[in-house]
């Protein structure tokens, strides 16, 4: 259960969800890419478009600007007062995203569903092809600059005890065999690795591992609540 979490306010369970599908507060959110969505989805969700990411149009290296932002979650019918869960059927890869958008732009109303489309088909519980049609409103974003590090945070928390840097990519792009488009290879300095997808439980419909193994992981690369962690 998500209240087992050191903040499970974060976290939606899907029963939870399915005994609130129809709140109108409640905007649920499918991140994965259109076509799978219109083969079934979420009853009364909303599908975020083919970008899955939520980048700028004018730079793919950056999150859309406020601007940008407050047309697109105002297309989405999500304002101040709206809960928003978050889903996806690639491990909470885009919901996780998703999630972070909204609290950098000030949303914090925001959970991700926990084991997303995957724990909530194998549960058999209701499917929609319908799409949901929602009145557009109004979008404020209020964006929290705490939530992004710059250039010269990392460079100073490269020889920081007190910082933790975490890269959380594949172990190709880790060790420089992929990539991925980038410019540089490799890894920045003194930085930790676990891949993000360790965080999930293929054994438990990929839902998030359980707080005790979680702990382990995070122990094991030294990050602790006392020290500021940048991941990347």
């Amino acid at each position: 259960m998500s209240e087992n979490y050191y903040k499970p306010e974060m976290l939606a369970d899907t029963d939870w969800l399915l005994e609130n599908l129809d709140k109108p507060n409640i905007r649920i959110v499918d991140c994965d890419p259109p076509d799978s969505f219109f083969r079934a989805h979420i009853p009364n969700s909303v599908n975020i478009g083919s970008n899955t990411f939520v980048k700028s149009a004018n730079s793919s290296l950056h999150v859309m600007d406020a601007e940008e932002i407050e047309e697109f979650m105002s297309n989405l019918g999500i304002s101040s007062d709206t809960t928003v869960i978050c889903y996806d059927g690639r491990n909470s890869l885009t919901a996780t995203r998703f999630w972070w958008v909204l609290n950098y732009y000030g949303h914090t109303n925001a959970k991700v569903l926990n084991g997303g489309w995957i724990k909530w088909i194998s549960e058999s519980k209701p499917v929609s092809i319908v799409p949901t049609k929602v009145d557009k409103t109004k979008f404020v974003a209020e964006k929290d600059d705490s939530l992004i590090a710059d250039h010269n945070r990392v460079l100073a928390a490269i020889n920081s005890d007190s910082d933790i840097i975490w890269d959380a990519r594949t172990i190709e792009e880790y060790n420089g065999q992929n990539s991925r488009g980038n410019k540089n290879t490799g890894h920045v300095p003194s930085c930790v690795y676990t891949e993000w997808i360790d965080l999930i439980d293929s054994n438990n419909m990929s839902c998030f591992k359980s707080p005790s193994d979680l702990e382990k992981i995070f122990e094991s690369l030294g990050v602790s609540r006392e020290k500021q962690v940048f991941t990347y």
